[in-house]
């Protein structure tokens, strides 16, 4: 039985407050970023650079002052955050290495052409203790091995494993290439060699679950994006954990207007969902642009239904296919999202180009938000490092 009953637009505050995606940024500066990452889990990390990478864009939304550089220190000089595999490819709090001790054991038992890779992990090990952090190119092993997608070499099938196994971290990066470096090396013991938390798969399974649903917000217990990467659960294991969450009264259930299923918060959350349920506060209004694998967004099906907007990716849909563009982003606008935008950065020119505005069907943009919109391509372009006008009216 759900404790609480909100109206649409309640649940749509409720999300935005706790993304962070509404009012007065409540994130700010490195210290920020910290924060929105301990509250979000995981940010998803795609390479893929078009107007910014999906994880800086993520943080350009949320985050007041936010650089690329700002990410950037805090993976490979601060070391307070590192890549790893939560949410698929993702950057995560190197507080939470600990609990992905089975992900990279997992990695350890099992994996493509692992007798080879087994064969020659030490040697590989020892050749970055004496180089130093290096790239699939400085190893000197040239073999070609079965790998995840096709055939590859064998030094980035061996740094890659001992990267999955928690042996390697990523030192930095020059543009999509990645250098690798002993975790011992830059990972203090006590976190390198914590235990897991989590005694059983079923303890992980639920660690996982609740991780999710703080991670977005809101989530209700159906097959969903927001689930990927979670391995390796099944519908039955999602649904145990869902069970033992409730009984364990870590998360709450809520009814939404129009809504079949039940929707659940995380207990932490209860104090916020009462604020909105009990206050008629007027927000102040945003204008912002979203990631197209921004945590708002894991899961579409409710954002439709919570948002009435039908939002899909369309970078690997076929260009005569597409409904839309290659890399175009969610509009927020306040309390809805009203919109899409396709903007590239060009590096060469430093300029930033606005391709097309999409207003949703019978959204009819005020005097304030076309201001409020000019204003804010103005912050996406020095994020970008573009300095140029790209448009006279954003709205033509």
């Amino acid at each position: 039985m759900s404790k609480y009953r909100l109206t649409k637009i309640q649940a749509r505050r409720f999300l935005l407050l706790k993304q962070g995606l509404l009012g007065a940024y409540k994130f700010k500066g490195k210290e920020g970023i910290c924060e929105f990452v301990s509250q979000a889990g995981c940010i998803q990390f795609d390479p893929i650079d078009v107007c910014g990478k999906n994880a800086e864009l993520v943080l350009q939304s949320r985050v007041a002052g936010f650089t690329k550089e700002m990410l950037g220190e805090l993976l490979y000089e601060d070391r307070k955050l590192v890549d790893y595999f939560d949410k698929q490819l993702a950057i995560i709090s190197i507080e939470d290495w600990k609990y992905f001790e089975r992900t990279r054991e997992r990695y350890r038992l099992h994996g493509r052409s692992r007798d080879k890779v087994d064969s020659v992990a030490d040697e590989v090990k020892r050749f970055i203790q004496e180089k130093g952090a290096a790239c699939s190119k400085d190893v000197p092993l040239k073999e070609t091995v079965d790998w995840s997608w096709s055939p590859t070499t064998l030094s980035r099938a061996v740094l890659e494993t001992l990267y999955f196994r928690g042996d390697l971290i990523v030192h930095h990066k020059k543009g999509t290439i990645k250098y690798y470096a002993l975790a011992e090396d830059h990972i203090v013991p006590a976190i390198l060699c914590a235990k897991d938390p989590n005694k059983s798969d079923a303890d992980f399974m639920k660690w996982m679950v609740l991780r999710r649903i703080r991670s977005v917000g809101i989530l209700w217990n159906k097959p969903s994006d927001a689930w990927l990467g979670i391995e390796p659960m099944k519908a039955q294991a999602r649904k145990d954990a869902f069970a033992t969450l409730l009984k364990e009264k870590a998360i709450v259930a809520c009814s939404v207007e129009g809504i079949v299923d039940p929707l659940y918060i995380a207990l932490e959350d209860e104090p916020l969902l009462l604020a909105v349920l009990s206050s008629r506060t007027e927000y102040e209004r945003r204008v912002d642009f979203l990631a197209p694998l921004d945590n708002f967004l894991w899961d579409r099906k409710l954002i439709k239904a919570l948002f009435d907007f039908d939002y899909k990716w369309e970078i690997y849909t076929p260009i005569t296919e597409r409904k839309y563009g290659y890399y175009v982003l969610p509009v927020l606008y306040g309390e809805a999202l009203i919109g899409r935008i396709e903007l590239v950065a060009d590096k060469k020119t430093k300029q930033l180009n606005l391709v097309h505005y999409w207003p949703e069907i019978g959204v009819e943009p005020d005097d304030t938000f076309r201001r409020m919109l000019r204003e804010r391509i103005d912050r996406f372009a020095a994020f970008n490092g573009c300095t140029t006008k790209p448009y006279d009216n954003p709205l033509q």
